[in-house]
């Protein structure tokens, strides 16, 4: 299951069932806090989350980031501040981010056989 990706003669990705397991726990639970996060933001964009909500996509962020802490992208990737509880638009920003990065980390290790038959997939 482990394949490589030649990025260059130098480095090579792998994905771990861990980073494969993870991905595929927290992406349900991230995309379903984010729709929320968006909606509350459509409403009242400037209105601070609460510690509690902070607190929760705060748990499914750091998930994230140990399933994408070998890819370019981690660097750029904010946990949302508890002391300073951010607003709803700084909490669509941030989960965007993260949700993007994610994006492009099943993009670049999930591959299909063939894109129109559901036959599902390999990891690298």
């Amino acid at each position: 299951m482990k394949q490589p990706i030649k990025k260059s003669k130098k480095e090579e990705k792998y994905t771990t069932e861990e980073q494969i397991g993870l991905y595929e726990t927290i992406s349900p639970l991230l995309y379903s806090a984010f729709d929320e996060i968006k909606e509350f933001s459509k409403k009242k964009q400037d209105e601070p989350l609460n510690v509690k909500k902070v607190k929760m996509i705060n748990r499914l962020l750091e998930k994230a980031k140990e399933v994408l802490k070998n890819e370019t992208t981690v660097v750029f990737l904010d946990l949302l501040d508890e002391n300073e509880l951010p607003s709803n638009s700084d909490a669509v920003l941030t989960m965007s981010q993260y949700i993007s990065a994610l994006r492009k980390f099943r993009s670049d290790h999930f591959h299909s056989g063939d894109w129109d038959m559901k036959l599902g997939g390999e990891w690298d």
